[in-house]
């Protein structure tokens, strides 16, 4: 498909794809790269977690349901937690994903000029997640005060 030119902005594409789909369109692309297919061997689909029944929505949901996640010293759960506004840990899950509209990531999307990522603060470095909330003169300081009142290290 990819040869044919069913790409980014070709063919099965409506719309511009999202950074994290271009992520994934990559890692596809990298995953079957040294496939061959041959015309005079057949090949069939096999769903490797249970080569008996196949791919149900049952058996995706037991995975699912029983798969547990690295919890990164307990981050997530702090992110997820019920008590936590879900805006709160949304944004906080795009923080930890690298997934918020930050220059660099919509640099990243073609959006802005590598010339405009620079930080708003005038600090000399680009404008990423990393810089705003660590390192930024500016932002930085001010998000280690937040830190210290509500007693983070």
């Amino acid at each position: 498909m990819h040869i044919l030119g069913w790409e980014e902005g070709g063919e099965p594409w409506r719309r511009r794809l999202w950074v994290w789909e271009e992520d994934m369109l990559v890692e596809c692309r990298n995953f079957i790269n040294g496939f061959v297919l041959q015309s005079d061997i057949p090949n069939r689909w096999q769903w490797d977690p249970d080569i008996v029944d196949g791919y149900t929505v049952r058996g995706v949901y037991q995975i699912l349901a029983t798969q547990t996640l690295p919890s990164d010293d307990g981050v997530l759960d702090l992110v997820w937690h019920k008590q936590v506004p879900l805006k709160v840990s949304i944004f906080a899950w795009r923080l930890l994903q690298d997934r918020l509209p930050t220059k660099i990531n919509l640099m990243r999307r073609g959006i802005i000029h590598h010339e405009a990522a620079r930080c708003v603060a005038g600090c000399a470095s680009d404008e990423s997640a990393d810089n705003l909330f660590l390192h930024c003169d500016v932002f930085g300081s001010l998000w280690q005060l937040i830190r210290s009142w509500i007693g983070i290290t």
